[in-house]
């Protein structure tokens, strides 16, 4: 894991969500040559399960996650589930972090959490580390690997890797939607109307579904810790993973990368890094994921939809457990998360309506 850290410890008081002496202690039972004291930083960048460098006093790094403070809904934020999954990929061709430890004694550090090893290398979370890298000439390799490495993802037989009970694998969209429009009803900070229309419009016609994948569930740019060279050296945020239909992941990317020239509604998005000139469009990733994958994305414009929705429900949850203090301090621009929930319903229901 790599990122800029935002919240410091070791030397002085810990980062929320940090108990270090029993932390500590953990580290010393469970993590051979540590050097104390260990140093502890919240690295910026995750809206949901947090995750923290871990330094020790001869410069040794891991990567600790954990829930997100406070309430948590049901396995939405399950350790042990995020663990197994980077685990059985360790062996296989996708690229993960290598895991170092589980913890579910809840004594130890007020939830469950694991630990892997840190991953050095950029992660592009928008357009201004975009800018700075890689260089326009490499974008499209860039891109080109966030199709290559989902069609990878995707070929991975999970009954062969231990991963064959993660979840039901039929009826996968089915499944989400009912999962996810119940996630609503549990987090929602006010009625917003386009919700429940799309969850019925997409109900009400989904496409049948082929053999079940591993889905990842978040996949995007910014969820992949890059080499120097522009190589994917890890995907991460294994959180939401499970087995279904692998052109919901598909969708869900294409929301996250936008095309250029949209206007106000890549403003609302946050400026992803895709936007930088040189990255492949939406189409010329579609493309590479469909010859390289051998599926046929013809109701690709179903699972956008869902994306879309989906990723509304998700910003959702964020924005209820910010105002409710679960990432700590709260922050005067999270407002913003309840105006980005509305337009991202409005484009979901706008796409289901192009379907």
């Amino acid at each position: 894991m790599a990122d800029e850290a935002t919240e410091q410890g070791g030397t002085g008081a810990a980062p929320d969500g940090i108990d270090q002496k029993p932390l500590e202690a953990w580290f010393g039972e469970n993590v051979s040559g540590v050097d104390f004291p260990l140093r502890f930083e919240r690295i910026a960048g995750g809206h949901s399960n947090l995750t923290y460098a871990v330094t020790d006093a001869a410069g040794q790094k891991w990567a600790l996650r954990r829930p997100p403070l406070g309430k948590r809904l049901g396995s939405a934020h399950d350790m042990g589930r995020e663990f197994k999954v980077v685990s059985a990929l360790g062996g296989t061709e996708v690229p993960v972090a290598p895991v170092v430890g589980l913890c579910e004694d809840e004594s130890v550090n007020g939830a469950p959490f694991y630990v892997m090893e840190f991953v050095e290398g950029p992660i592009l979370r928008g357009l201004a580390e975009a800018e700075i890298f890689p260089d326009e000439g490499d974008r499209r390799a860039i891109g080109e690997r966030v199709a290559d490495t989902l069609v990878q993802i995707h070929a991975v037989d999970p009954d062969a890797v231990g991963l064959g009970d993660l979840g039901r694998k039929q009826d996968y969209v089915a499944r989400q939607l009912h999962r996810w429009h119940g996630q609503w009803e549990k987090s929602k900070t006010r009625e917003l109307e386009p919700i429940d229309r799309v969850h019925e419009a997409l109900s009400a016609r989904i496409p049948e579904q082929g053999p079940a994948t591993i889905v990842h569930g978040d996949y995007r740019l910014d969820n992949m810790i890059l080499t120097d060279s522009g190589e994917v050296a890890a995907v991460v945020d294994w959180e939401l993973c499970t087995l279904g239909d692998p052109l919901a992941d598909v969708g869900l990317l294409m929301a996250y990368w936008p095309e250029r020239g949209e206007g106000e509604d890549v403003v609302a998005l946050g400026m992803p890094a895709n936007l930088a000139p040189g990255f492949p469009t939406q189409a010329e990733i579609a493309a590479r994921y469909a010859e390289r994958s051998g599926r046929d994305l013809s109701d690709l414009n179903f699972y956008v939809a869902l994306g879309y929705w989906k990723l509304a429900i998700i910003l959702e949850g964020v924005y209820a457990r910010y105002v409710a203090g679960g990432y700590g301090k709260v922050d005067d621009g999270i407002h913003a998360f309840a105006r980005l929930v509305e337009r991202l319903a409005q484009e979901a229901e706008k796409r289901e309506q192009a379907g």
